[in-house]
């Protein structure tokens, strides 16, 4: 880093994204994207007309999105918060309400400690249970910002929703984001409970369970209020952070919702079948509502099968945490792409 870094940055650990390696064809089974293509209807709305209007500005309050995204999630448009994928939304509300600290999983997305380091908020970091489950009570009154993964990321496991709605409601002074990045693979949404707290609000994606992680977008579900703070800190920043061909598509993409729901429904039977078959070769497989297996092997170490897999042209995504060296996280691709690597 050069001399002119400003000092406050200078020991941050930067968030690593999965490897997209350019030397050979691989399986990409290592960032959790979508093996199916977005639906036709979303591929023919892009016309040479709306590639013209790449002259004008955006619209900066993404008026007719919300409005679709709303009806979506039984809200108003001003419930719905837009971002440039659902990290920009995370990183605002670390921005916006980190000032008396922050609290998440030891074992959980990494950007969350990123968030917190770039935007000056002190973190805790609260163990997951041996089994890797959330322990709900050490969440309990804790009046600071608190982020959890449902279902977490890398495991794949979920929460009770009663067992959300418990911290939610025990710290009344302070705001609960739910991160929902993989809850339409299995999952139970929090988003209901935005109606009952104005403490809570719910983050969602459309690189995971809208195959359109190349698109970059996201929201965020909230209290009206909540959501004015989050449109005012975008204003400051980048008020036309989503660009025309993504809004376009993403409205669309609302238009073709039930396309989406049978492709994450597609994932999920894979998911099932390939679960058992790696059961079957004798790994362990936690449980998981994700649209990836967190596994291990008997007889190999996790960095081990990563390198051998490569090698093999699978890619799956390893992490050093000693806690969970042993396992891999593996994306559940197509029936195809799953055999290939079962193989």
């Amino acid at each position: 880093m050069s001399r002119f870094f400003a000092e406050r940055y200078q020991q941050m650990d930067a968030y690593v994204p999965g490897e997209q390696p350019k030397d050979m064809e691989y399986i990409k089974l290592n960032t959790n994207e979508s093996p199916y293509p977005p639906a036709p209807s979303v591929v023919g709305a892009v016309t040479a007309e709306r590639i013209e209007l790449l002259r004008l500005y955006p619209d900066p309050t993404c008026g007719v999105l919300r409005a679709k995204l709303a009806g979506l999630c039984g809200y108003d448009a001003e419930n719905i918060f837009v971002t440039n994928g659902s990290d920009d939304a995370l990183n605002f509300i670390f921005m916006a309400y980190g000032s008396k600290g922050a609290i998440f999983p030891d074992i959980t997305y990494g950007f969350y400690k990123v968030f917190a380091q770039l935007n000056g908020v002190f973190y805790r970091e609260i163990p997951l249970r041996e089994d890797f489950t959330i322990d709900p009570d050490e969440y309990m009154e804790q009046n600071r910002l608190i982020l959890i993964a449902n279902p977490n990321a890398p495991t794949g496991m979920s929460m009770d929703m009663g067992a959300i709605e418990d911290i939610i409601r025990s710290n009344p002074n302070s705001i609960v984001a739910i991160d929902e990045a993989y809850v339409d693979f299995g999952g139970q949404s929090c988003a209901p409970l935005v109606a009952k707290y104005d403490n809570l609000l719910v983050v969602r994606t459309y690189s995971k369970s809208r195959n359109m992680a190349g698109g970059r977008l996201g929201y965020a579900i909230g209290n009206v209020k909540l959501i004015q703070d989050l449109e005012k800190l975008k204003y400051s920043t980048n008020p036309y952070c989503i660009n025309r061909l993504t809004m376009l598509l993403a409205e669309a993409t609302v238009d073709a919702d039930q396309y989406y729901l049978d492709c994450c429904k597609e994932v999920a039977r894979t998911r099932v079948w390939t679960a058992q078959a790696l059961t079957e070769l004798g790994f362990k497989v936690l449980p998981s509502d994700a649209n990836f297996l967190f596994a291990k092997a008997a007889k190999i170490g996790g960095k081990e099968l990563y390198m051998a897999l490569k090698v093999r042209g699978v890619l799956v995504r390893h992490f050093g945490n000693p806690r969970i060296a042993d396992y891999v996280r593996i994306t559940v691709g197509t029936a195809q792409q799953m055999e290939r690597l079962l193989r």
